[in-house]
């Protein structure tokens, strides 16, 4: 391959990937659902998706800077085609996950929070106050 298409490729790639998201955590408390309208509303943006343990420790202490309670992301999990499945509200990939043990519930659609004391994943019910952390 020629040096000049591999670093347009390169360029390309950059291109795609974008900037790295940004975060704000909410303490107001919503719902799941409000939580997502307003960082849509606000944010331009959606409920944060976590792709690494690095991205997840991150969220974590910027949680911890503001407030002691579970936080909403934006996972939901619920039955589809038969199965149980996980999944990012925004549609990116389901390539990482740090659930507590014994989650996520299975008996019933939940969405997913954050706990800033262990980083840890759990289950709640989607219509629970929550604050939230948004991503944009």
């Amino acid at each position: 391959m020629p040096p000049g298409l591999l670093v347009a490729l390169a360029l390309l790639g950059a291109a795609v990937a974008g900037p790295p998201p940004r975060y704000a955590v909410v303490t107001s408390r919503r719902t799941y659902a409000g939580a997502q309208a307003l960082c849509r509303q606000t944010y331009r943006g959606q409920l944060a998706s976590v792709h690494s343990a690095p991205a997840n420790e991150e969220l974590r202490a910027l949680a911890r800077t503001r407030t002691r309670h579970s936080l909403w992301i934006g996972a939901v999990t619920r039955r589809a085609e038969g199965r149980w499945d996980s999944r990012w509200e925004d549609a990116s990939p389901w390539n990482y996950a740090n659930w507590a043990p014994r989650q996520p519930c299975r008996l019933f659609p939940t969405c997913a929070t954050l706990s800033p004391r262990d980083g840890l994943w759990r289950s709640s019910l989607c219509v629970r106050l929550r604050p939230f952390i948004c991503q944009y």
